[in-house]
């Protein structure tokens, strides 16, 4: 998913000036604001001995009881972790004076959401006997877990799915924002895998993958490097260590990148033998997003002054992280959603990563890859798209797929007119992959 839609912004929450209750024990709901929809949460939250236990159900993702870890509500806060979820997702919040609510930030893969609970009644019997935590991931699905030292040694967590006669082995690569192996998003409101559903597909053609969680994955330290460098270097030590796998013995490395991961493909592909770019960006990455930008206010049918002084302040925006320096603070007339990519954008800790990804230029080094290169986009994705005009001299294979969306899913609306939020309702896993035939004759072909 490109970065412009998975920005997020942390919420800086006041301080309770009265005291807190003790918690009250029963069920609470609450939601998550995101970009797609709200994502309803309902936890049920008792002691034993003691001991605060609770369990936590997210209707919209299948997710039923699952059982929360190290929940805690001493200090005037309540607390608690997701185990078993990827992103490692965790609660912490101020009580309010009745013990009957709580404030604060919902954490998972780096990325931070406000949320409010409230105590709504009693919980159900039915609340105590959990089932088993599910997750997506894992030997579920005939896969096993690696984890392999990414750039200066980061443990990185990943899966390897076995494959068949196909001579090649795929290496995948995530878009951007905090997205894990499976290709999932914490802001995508619905259960959405694409990755996993892709290496499934994959795997039906022939081909074994190795697929990883962004470093952003399941790390809590606001140092962590996430600079050009860092990112392409992971790339590079997935690259490695697919080489050493016994399900990749004797065959070549298929790099397949996504979206932004397509881009930072393109820095790492001399090391495979052939690359897969899905949903490459045809323009600069600053471009793109003012692309993006400008179809979704045409989306929202905004009137042409506000559009104008909308693609102004963010073109404006760019310029300054291209220059280091600081964003105007002048808003007047401008979306508070373009407001916040921008903001989004300068953050100081990805700002140096944004400012390297800028300028790139995805054709001028797709066209120096010296190794087999198709690039693909689905005709229906309103986030990247195949560019009117094509470099002639691009010597790879370009591949439009019919129906289909950003995650090469199926999508029967038109393109145009269609809102971010409109085409995210297809990204979920109860939309089927698109026909991918075409893409099948390219691996076909692939010797």
């Amino acid at each position: 998913m490109n970065r412009a839609t998975c920005l997020l912004m942390t919420l800086s929450l006041p301080v309770l000036a009265q005291a807190q209750g003790p918690i009250q024990p029963g069920r609470w709901e609450g939601a998550l604001q995101l970009p797609g929809g709200n994502l309803s949460l309902i936890l049920d939250l008792w002691t034993t001995g003691g001991t605060w236990q609770g369990v936590i159900s997210v209707p919209a993702q299948g997710l039923k009881l699952h059982p929360l870890g190290k929940v805690g509500a001493e200090g005037g806060r309540l607390r608690f972790t997701l185990p078993g979820i990827p992103g490692e997702p965790s609660f912490d919040g101020a009580l309010g004076p009745d013990g009957a609510a709580a404030s604060g930030t919902f954490s998972q893969g780096g990325a931070q959401l406000p949320l409010s609970l409230r105590r709504t009644g009693d919980s159900p019997a039915e609340a105590r006997k959990p089932a088993e935590a599910s997750s997506t991931q894992g030997s579920r699905r005939g896969e096993r877990v690696l984890r392999f030292p990414g750039f200066n040694g980061l443990p990185l967590n990943g899966a390897v799915l076995s494959g068949g006669a196909h001579p090649y082995f795929a290496v995948m690569v995530a878009g951007s924002g905090p997205t894990d192996r499976d290709w999932s998003n914490p802001l995508i409101p619905m259960p959405s895998h694409g990755g996993r559903d892709l290496a499934d597909w994959l795997q039906a053609q022939g081909l074994g993958s190795l697929r990883y969680d962004k470093r952003f994955i399941g790390s809590k330290d606001p140092k962590l490097d996430i600079s050009l460098d860092a990112q392409v270097g992971d790339i590079r030590a997935a690259l490695k260590a697919a080489r050493a796998l016994p399900e990749a013995k004797g065959k070549k490395l298929l790099l397949v990148g996504h979206s932004e991961g397509s881009l930072l493909s393109l820095l790492a592909a001399s090391e495979a033998d052939a690359a897969l770019l899905l949903a490459m960006p045809g323009l600069t990455m600053g471009k793109l997003i003012v692309a993006q930008v400008k179809g979704q206010l045409a989306a929202a049918q905004a009137p042409a002054d506000a559009t104008a002084s909308n693609l102004a302040y963010l073109e404006a925006a760019l310029e300054a992280i291209r220059k280091g320096q600081e964003l105007d603070r002048d808003t007047a007339g401008v979306a508070p959603g373009v407001v916040n990519l921008a903001k989004g954008l300068a953050r100081p800790e990805s700002r140096g990563f944004v400012r390297d990804l800028l300028d790139l230029d995805p054709w001028g080094a797709a066209q120096r890859l010296p190794i087999p290169c198709a690039v693909a986009w689905g005709d229906r994705d309103v986030q990247t798209w195949r560019p009117e005009t094509l470099p002639a001299d691009f010597k790879g294979a370009v591949i439009e797929i019919p129906g289909a969306n950003h995650l090469f899913k199926r999508e029967t609306r038109a393109r145009t007119g269609l809102s971010g939020a409109e085409a995210m309702s297809t990204y979920g896993d109860s939309t089927p992959l698109a026909d991918l035939t075409l893409l099948a004759a390219w691996l076909k072909g692939l010797k």
